[in-house]
This record gives C-alpha cells, structure tokens and sequence, in this order.
C-alpha cells in the first residue's frame, strides 16, 4: 500500500447468496473498499457471485473452503453472510486469522454462543461489527436523531409495525426451520429489538409475546418435515427507565401500502416513520399543527439492495472505522443482546408465560 492509497482495505465475503451479493454490491460504491475474494461452498451461490462481480467490475478469487482463502488472501476485513447457524463456527478462524469482522445478524442463532462471541470480541484487537443495519434506513436515522435530540421528550411508548412478504427462498431452505435461524423472532426480529435499544438507550427487563404460524409454508415438506417458523407475533417489552416497546409482525402481509411503520410517543408529542415512504412525521400535543419531513435516500444505494440504502450506510461507516480504528458503531454486545431478545420473546410464546431478561454478557 503507498501513501496515496491509505483508505484502500482488503475485504473477503464468506457466503455468497442474497445478502452476501447484496454486500457484494455495496462494497462497490464505497471507495477504498477493495473486494478480492469471496468463499461459499455451494456452487450455485459462488457461480451467481461471480458473474455479479464481473458486472461489477470487481476482480476477485473464488473459494469453496473458508481457511483457504483466509490463508491465501489475507484480508484486512472479512463479511460473513453465511447461513445462520454457520456463523459461530465461521467467525471463529476469522478472528484467529486476525482479520475485522462484519458479521450479519443474527449474531448467532445459539444464545450461549452469542454470550461467548459477544465476550470474545472485548478483548479482540481488531474491529468487531455486528449488522444490526436498520438503524442505517436513512429515514429511520433521521427519526432517530430527532428523538435523541428530545423533540418529543422523554418517550414513554415505542411501537414498531413491520407487514411484509414471506421468507425468502434461501440456498438449501435452511430457513425454514427455527433450529437453523433461531426463531423468527431471533432471525428477523434481532433488527427490532437492536432499535427498542438504541431508540429508547435503555435495557429491556421484560417480554411478553404471542405469535403463531397461521398461513406460510404450511403446504410445504422438506425431507417429510413441513416448517415449523412463525408468521406472526406480537410483543411487548418493558424497559428498565419505564418505557414499553410493541413489536407487531405479520409476514403475510405483502399488500401492505407501507412494510415498516415506527411509532414514539413522549409528553410533548408523537413521532412516526414509515418505509418505503421515507416520510417522519411530527405530531405536537399542543395542537400546533403535525409537519411531514421527507427524507432521499439515494437511488444509487436503493439500488444496491433490498434494505433502503441501510447496507451501503452501514458499510460506509465499517469501512470508515477500519481505516481510522475507531470502534464500532453497532458492537457485539448490541448483537447478543438483541438475539437475547428474540430468544426470550420465543420463550414466551412457547411458555405462554411473561420473561425476565437477565443479559449475563459482561460488561
């Protein structure tokens, strides 16, 4: 590396199927973020990478066998997208290997593996990120600022409302199967409870939950079993500063005019956000009059994935934090957390009971 080329950094991609080519494609928009190798044992996922890196311009080394390519390539930083419940085994000689880590969520689908990574990567001397991306939803970042600047005081109730389309067919259909993604409610709700979190800066001590599988996959059959992942939920969660948090999911819903609706309401007023819209909307107690902010995102980076620009902001920062080694913006500790979360909203739907949440990762 010369002088001119101080914000150039090596990134390897281990999985290369709907995510990892989605990362694939955001790495390219951020400069100085060199894509030279990507690792996935099934031929068809590296065979679609590889055409996609040629439409992209990026030169890069295929893989089948992970340790290969850590030995071989050597990257400064390494995205893993790997299915799940791989990611505990995969992040492992990653570390060893002593490369930055961008680790997809959830950050394991096992809560004892999460607690252990999660007390593994305080100490690791290299950058450790987990992708809890949707803080990076420009609109929902604009959201967030605005409550964190206390425009409408302390809040006091968070809803978050996600209706959407089914899971997706993934390589293997491995998740179609709560022992391989953890629960839907670890798998894809991690985002959720990552934003309770951070929206609220505060640690939940509560969850209730009841949820179901009503309506997908239940004709379908997979080696003789049919899948056994829920469709839909609802779930409250108790903060220890006294706020309550809603999840309200429903993946049959795909005729939703808007997919994610985000709610805040505090004593000076109520602020919502809604996706694909792009729209915060301000809505006074004192009757003052509600205001409508729309905030872009970019085509560029809408075009690069399927989260509303989320994994090229997202990306941009990693990449900003390994050149400058500062410390991660969304930590290991988010990561555990979050999956903690969704394991003991799983709980309470398997139990019927209400769960106390005691984190045990250490500080």
């Amino acid at each position: 590396m010369t002088s001119s080329d101080t914000s150039l950094r090596t990134y390897a991609i281990i999985g290369c199927g709907m995510m990892g080519r989605e990362h694939m494609r955001n790495l390219a928009l951020v400069p100085g973020a060199h894509l030279v190798a990507i690792a996935d044992p099934d031929a068809g996922s590296l065979d679609a990478a590889q055409q996609q890196a040629r439409a992209l311009g990026q030169e890069v080394r295929l893989f089948t066998d992970n340790a290969a390519m850590l030995a071989e390539v050597k990257p400064d930083a390494v995205i893993i997208a790997s299915p799940n419940f791989t990611h505990i085994d995969v992040v492992k000689p990653v570390m060893e290997a002593g490369a930055a880590v961008l680790l997809e969520k959830p950050m394991c689908t096992a809560l004892a593996d999460a607690e252990a990574l999660a007390n593994a990567a305080r100490t690791y001397p290299r950058l450790f990120w987990v992708g809890l991306e949707y803080r990076y939803m420009p609109p929902v970042t604009r959201f967030i600022e605005r409550l964190h600047a206390g425009e409408a005081g302390g809040i006091k109730m968070l809803s978050i409302r996600e209706h959407r389309f089914p899971f997706l067919v993934k390589v293997g259909d491995w998740n179609r199967f709560n022992r391989n993604t953890g629960g839907t409610l670890v798998e894809k709700c991690c985002h959720f409870f990552d934003l309770m979190r951070h929206i609220l800066r505060d640690e939940p001590v509560r969850i209730f939950a009841s949820g179901a599988q009503d309506v997908n996959h239940l004709d379908e059959s997979y080696d003789g079993e049919v899948p056994d992942i829920l469709d839909n939920a609802f779930v409250t969660v108790d903060f220890a500063g006294g706020a309550r948090a809603m999840l309200d999911l429903c993946m049959f819903a795909e005729g939703s005019d808007q997919q994610e609706e985000i709610s805040a309401v505090g004593p000076v007023g109520k602020m919502e956000v809604k996706l694909p819209r792009g729209e915060v909307t301000w809505s006074p107690r004192d009757h003052s009059g509600t205001t409508v902010e729309t905030v872009d995102t970019p085509q560029e980076a809408l075009d690069a994935g399927d989260h509303h620009g989320a994994t090229y902001y997202q990306q941009r920062d990693f990449h900003e934090a390994l050149i400058g080694g500062t410390a991660p913006l969304i930590t290991a500790r988010d990561g555990y957390r979050s999956v903690a979360m969704g394991a003991a909203a799983q709980q309470s739907i398997a139990t019927g009971q209400p769960v106390d949440i005691h984190f045990s990762d250490e500080e």
